[in-house]
């Protein structure tokens, strides 16, 4: 926090104006100004939290405990813990056959169908052809990894794995049409597959991404496929940790920190804020805060934040708290890091789990 030596009002005054009070790596001034950012936002959220949908809510909350392991955050967790349980609970009890997989996965591909945009449009044609991944990645495996990290599972849980071996998830990780289209969502799903002890695709989905994306063709890519090859890095290491769980070694994951330390300045230039504020975690979750990459993305999502908002806002200006929330969480993290901390589970936070929604049980 801030130092007895600096003044509240010096550092307010610096981090409004861009400013540093001290040269050097992260000043204590530096620092005080982007903690006081991080709760700028905090409270814009927190004080409207319970309205935002059990998603959203859920996605704030379980990252805030992780971070603080803050009781005022076990409403927003039971509240995600609910939500995955009517997934699967809806899951195990009525889409499970191959005709119902059929059926839902065309009415989730359909979505994409009459959205107009590029990502959709290049979601929409990689999977056309193999709508059950709108099921089986998008949905299904997220649900059932969210309950694992909390020590539960489905009372189904049988049945639902026995669903997961119907398909080869290598089909999906490695095209480099879906690679193109989702990224992030795939290092996701084959981390979850490998949590969940199934199938095992990380180093082929990680070749095939390489294959994707060779560096030397990175000014032949669009902003947008540019943010999706970043996007997909920064989730291959959020995705190796758990999600903020555990630390991860800089020489597990080498190529990717030498990537970003080689491109930090592209990568802030063609980049949103979300994808810029998760390069930044990237760093802290391997224990490197002081590497200069970390100062210098809490610096692009600092002159990013409106201060009369509270908010890091859209590319077009739009404060909105419900589509904000995703930058705004990593917001708060990359400017006011806690440590990653493997949390909460039900045997070592009972309290949270009480009352367990209904489906789910102690794994």
């Amino acid at each position: 926090m801030v130092s007895s030596s600096v003044a509240w009002a010096d550092v307010q005054s610096a981090a409004e104006q861009g400013l540093t009070l001290n040269s050097g790596p992260t000043s204590a001034a530096e620092q005080a100004s982007f903690e006081q950012d991080a709760e700028r936002i905090r409270q814009t959220y927190e004080s409207q939290l319970f309205t935002l949908p059990a998603f959203k809510m859920g996605h704030y909350g379980l990252r805030m405990y992780r971070q603080t392991q803050d009781p005022k955050y076990q409403a927003a967790i039971w509240s995600d813990m609910a939500r995955v349980a009517s997934r699967l609970n809806y899951f195990a009890t009525e889409v499970n056959t191959p005709e119902q997989i059929a059926e839902y996965s065309a009415q989730r591909l359909a979505r994409y169908e009459i959205k107009d945009d590029v990502r959709s449009d290049l979601r929409y044609e990689a999977t056309k052809d193999q709508p059950e991944y709108y099921y089986l990645g998008v949905d299904l495996l997220g649900s059932m990894a969210r309950a694992n990290e909390y020590g539960l599972k489905h009372r189904e849980d049988a049945k639902l794995r026995e669903v997961i071996r119907r398909y080869d998830f290598e089909k999906y990780a490695t095209d480099p049409e879906m690679i193109r289209a989702w990224a992030a969502q795939l290092a996701n799903q084959v981390y979850w597959l490998r949590q969940l002890g199934e199938q095992d695709v990380v180093e082929e989905f990680t070749t095939a991404f390489k294959a994707t994306y060779p560096d030397s063709q990175d000014d032949q890519l669009t902003d947008q496929q540019f943010m999706n090859k970043v996007y997909g890095l920064t989730h291959i290491i959020f995705a190796d940790t758990g999600y903020y769980q555990h630390p991860v070694k800089e020489s597990d994951h080498q190529w990717i920190y030498d990537y970003y330390r080689d491109n930090i300045d592209t990568i802030i230039d063609r980049s949103k804020e979300d994808v810029i504020a998760e390069v930044g975690i990237n760093f802290l979750l391997a224990g490197l805060e002081n590497d200069p990459v970390v100062e210098k993305t809490r610096k692009a999502i600092q002159r990013s934040l409106n201060r009369q908002a509270g908010i890091i806002p859209a590319v077009n200006g739009s404060t909105d708290l419900l589509d904000g929330e995703h930058r705004n969480v990593l917001a708060i993290m990359l400017l006011d890091w806690q440590g990653a901390h493997a949390v909460p589970t039900i045997q070592k936070q009972p309290e949270i789990f009480t009352g367990k929604p209904y489906g789910l049980m102690t794994k």
